[in-house]
Formats: structure tokens, sequence, C-alpha cells
């Protein structure tokens, strides 16, 4: 059975390590839907730093791109920074799993 390849969403958008990274609102989506799993950051709460609106708590969520209902792992850290690293650590792992 041939695998499935998805078109890539047409315009522009932010890419980082050749991966779209894609913010809505207080979600943000890492990777590539024609591997097996995806980084999911969800922003659950902000705090005011010098005026300016900060992400606090972000949930972190490797998940199956096939089925997104399908959590490989999960966690929380507080800062967009941590959360993002340790995030793309996971994904990294999950993706080499699979290997």
């Amino acid at each position: 059975m041939a695998e499935e390849k998805r078109a890539k969403v047409s315009g522009s958008y932010l890419e980082y390590k050749d991966k779209p990274l894609v913010r809505e609102e207080n979600t943000i989506v890492y990777g590539d839907l024609n591997e097996k799993c995806i980084l999911i950051l969800e922003i659950m709460s902000f705090k005011e730093v010098d005026g300016k609106k900060l992400p606090k708590d972000v949930l972190i969520q490797v998940i199956d791109s096939k089925d997104p209902t399908k959590i490989i792992r999960q966690g929380r850290k507080e800062g967009l920074h941590d959360a993002f690293s340790f995030g793309l650590t996971w994904l990294d792992m999950a993706l080499k799993a699979e290997a």
C-alpha cells in the first residue's frame, strides 16, 4: 500500500529546521504532517511583564499526525522557551522511535 503524501499548505508560513511552525491564537503546531507525529503547544495562561503579555503555562503534546486523538507524550512547562525545547526533544525521540 502506497504511503499517503500530504501537500503543503499554500501561502507563506514560518519554518524552523525545515518544518512548518504555525500559530493560531493560543495554539502552536510544529512538524511535518507526512511524518509519524507532530508537536502541539497550547498556551494555557499568560503573565504580564513590562506591559507585555507573555505565555506562562504551556501544555506540550506530541500527537500522531494521522490520528490527532492519539497522544504519544504530554506534559506541562512554564514559559514558551522551555515548553518548545522539551517539545522538540520529545518530537525528535518519537520520530526516531518510528525508524
